[in-house]
Formats: structure tokens, sequence, C-alpha cells
């Protein structure tokens, strides 16, 4: 049947957005800007609860809800004689992984290792195939099957990471310091509904190791990668919950832990089949070399491109409008100023009062962006997550001066513990 065959090449419609979420929404500026159309697809009829306030549907002259009919949406896209296919935040990895190849197998990440660019047990099988080294996990759904594991791995009483395979920032993450019921934890956790939704009828039970905790963005055509940035994060543990966000720092392209990691990620990449796009790899810089995380077959989210085209006058976004349009597209990066994220952190939780203070963050020598959600008589949950700082809000710091910066991140925290958060 005529118009059934799958593009072999880029066509002249537009440029596809699977859940055009968080970081994907940027996208429409950025295209529109050079002239590329835009369209999305959306994997649910409403988007997760802690995207919805980037959605803009009014930004798209099209938009195909997949309703299950994966077919159906095939013909749609097709149809529109798209450019590119492409997951706009981790919500819509999956559809996007089954979209493309059907649609523009030229460009699309290799099939076959779909599972491993979004499950993060199968990532770690394909990186462990690929002869890099990894964090030492099991994915199961039984606990006596996870105590087995960890006698066999001489893992009883080490600390460990329960985690659901699926889901993003560090939603579902927890900490279980070594001696403590570790298997309290995992009934607990199993069978919990995740931020998008779904059930996490499986989980990681990790070796917990320690090191320098680094992001590292890219940019893939061809199955060629490049750098898009380099950052550092601060996590600190905030009461019992682990590996809170305090800090990100961008990073120069000569610090020497750079070559190390984009060597390791481009070996990551190649694993799991990447080939075409953006990827959020985050990776633990141990005394042994660097080991897996987990990567995102997605732009960095949290709208983090934004600041990134400040720090470095580039980003993920950028990099795919320029590739869409011709324009050259560098292997690395430069480092324009010094910049760090400070994630608001809430110590305890309860209603809070004098929220006014954090206005004074605005007057900073370094304060390049903030937000701040909170107003007085609102309840603030102790943070636990990522989602939780970004609910609470975040500043950018940006300055010639790195010291400058360090002073500001202390101002930010001194202007914290002025909130009074208590019982209302």
């Amino acid at each position: 049947m005529a118009g059934t065959d799958p593009l072999t090449g880029p066509g002249p419609g537009p440029c596809v957005i699977v859940d055009p979420y968080s970081s994907g929404a940027l996208f429409t500026e950025a295209l529109r800007g050079r002239g590329v159309p835009v369209a999305a697809v959306v994997s649910s009829p409403h988007p997760p609860e802690a995207f919805a306030s980037s959605y803009r549907p009014q930004d798209f002259p099209d938009v195909i809800v997949y309703d299950g009919d994966l077919d159906d949406v095939v013909r749609r896209v097709r149809a529109l004689e798209p450019r590119c296919v492409i997951a706009g935040c981790e919500s819509g990895v999956e559809l996007a992984e089954r979209l493309a190849p059907r649609v523009l197998p030229g460009l699309s990440n290799v099939p076959e290792l779909a599972e491993a660019r979004r499950d993060k047990s199968r990532m770690a099988d394909a990186v462990r195939a690929a002869g890099l080294p990894v964090i030492p996990q099991l994915c199961t759904s039984d606990v006596e099957e996870a105590a087995a594991w960890l006698e066999r791995e001489g893992l009883s009483g080490a600390d460990l990471v329960i985690k659901p395979p699926k889901s993003a920032s560090t939603d579902g993450v927890v900490k279980v310091q070594g001696g403590t019921d570790w298997r309290a934890v995992f009934e607990r956790q199993i069978g919990r509904v995740n931020q998008f939704g779904e059930v996490d009828d499986r989980l990681l039970v990790q070796k917990f190791v320690t090191g320098t905790e680094y992001v590292v963005d890219t940019f893939s055509h061809d199955g060629k990668h490049s750098l898009v940035d380099v950052c550092a994060y601060g996590k600190v543990d905030n009461g019992p919950h682990m590996a809170v966000y305090d800090t990100m720092r961008w990073l120069p392209p000569d610090e020497p832990a750079v070559a190390v990691l984009a060597e390791y990620v481009f070996g990551v990449l190649d694993a799991v089949g990447v080939r075409f796009g953006s990827a959020h790899v985050e990776v633990m810089g141990t005394a042994d070399g660097p080991v897996l995380i987990e990567l995102g077959a997605r732009p960095h989210g949290g709208g983090q491109p934004r600041f990134n085209r400040n720090a470095t006058g580039d980003s993920q976004i950028d990099r795919t409008v320029r590739w869409l349009t011709g324009g050259e597209l560098p292997q690395s990066y430069e480092l324009l100023t010094h910049q760090m994220c400070v994630f608001h952190m809430a110590r305890r939780s309860g209603e809070v009062r004098g929220t006014a203070v954090l206005d004074e963050i605005r007057a900073l020598p370094s304060h390049h962006f903030s937000v701040q959600n909170l107003s007085d008589g609102d309840h603030v949950p102790v943070t636990r997550d990522l989602v939780d700082s970004l609910n609470f809000g975040f500043v950018i710091l940006a300055h010639p001066d790195e010291e400058q910066i360090q002073r500001d991140y202390r101002a930010v925290r001194a202007l914290e513990q002025r909130l009074v958060i208590g019982e209302p």
C-alpha cells in the first residue's frame, strides 16, 4: 500500500518530539528560529505530574496522542515526512525508541538495544558485555533472590542502594546503611508507583560505591559522539535521604577527569546502541575509574540546556538544530564562565514562613538565574530527591571568579537557614 514504506532519510517536514516536556520543551523555539517546523507525539493523554508545567501544546500544530496503537502513530508520523524523531524527556524515551526505527531507520539508535537505553538492568548488562566496568547489581522482584545474590557477592552487611530500574532523577532511590534492614526497604519499594505512573515491579539492588559523581551530556550522529558539557555533582545526605542534590558545577574541558570520562562514556554509548541524538550519562568516578550509574537517551532535563548555553555558548538543543540545518558540530566544548547550580534544600517538613529572605539571592554578585517556588504558609516537604529540590527551587551562579561563586553558594545556604519551617 502506498505510503507504508519507512523513510530512508530525513524528510522536509517537522522535527517530531516525543513528550516535549522538561528540556524537551526548549526544542520548539530553537528549531522555529532556524525555520524548522515541529510536531509532538505524547506517550499518554496527560503528561506526568512532574512535567505538566513545562508542556505547551499550543506550540505544536500537530499533537499525536499514543493510545497503545503504535501502527497508527507510525502511519501518522510518516505522513508528516519528518526530519527526525527524538525523545524530549525520559517519559518519551521508550516510545521514541520504538517509533524512530519504523519511521526513519537511518536516524535511529540500534533497535535491538532499545531496552538497554531505558532499563537500568539491561543497560548495565550491555555495558558489562562490552568489557566496561559497571556497579555490581541484581535486578529482581524476589527478596530471597536478592538475599542469595548478596551472600554470593560478599555484600551481606554492606552499604547498598535499592532503586527502580526505570523512572528518573532520584525518584525511589534509597541508600541502605550496612547492617540495617534492607529487606524492609525492598518490600516497601516493590510495587510502588513511580513519578511516571509506572509500577516498580522489579528493583535493582546495588553495591554502594563512592567517589565523585559526574554528568556527561553528549550529542551523536551517524554513531559519532561529541561532548556538550561535563558537570560534577555535589550530593549530601539529608537525614535518612541519600544523595540529595546540593550543587552541580560545570567543568572546564581541560580538567583531567574530562578526558577519562569521555573515553568511558563514548564506550557506554556504543554499548547501548546510541547512534543519533542527545544522551545524558551519569557516572561515578571511583578510585578504580569511572563506572556507569545510568543513562538517559534524551537531553539533560530541568531546563539545563538554557544554562549550559550561558556557561559554554552551546547545548544539546543547539547541536540538534545545527545538525538538522547543516551547521558544523564541534567534538567538545568551551567553558566561557564558571557556573554552578545550587539546589534548594529543606532540612525538615512543615509550614514555611519568612520566604522573603530568599529575595536577597537575586542581589548576589554571581546570581544569573533563580527559581523559588515557596510562599509563606506553604507546606514544604523535607528534601528527598531531585523532584523535591526542583519543586522548592534552585539558583544558577555564574561569574568569571570561581571564588565569588563559592562565597555566594555559602550565602544561599545561610539564607535558607533563616527560613522558619515548622508546624502551622
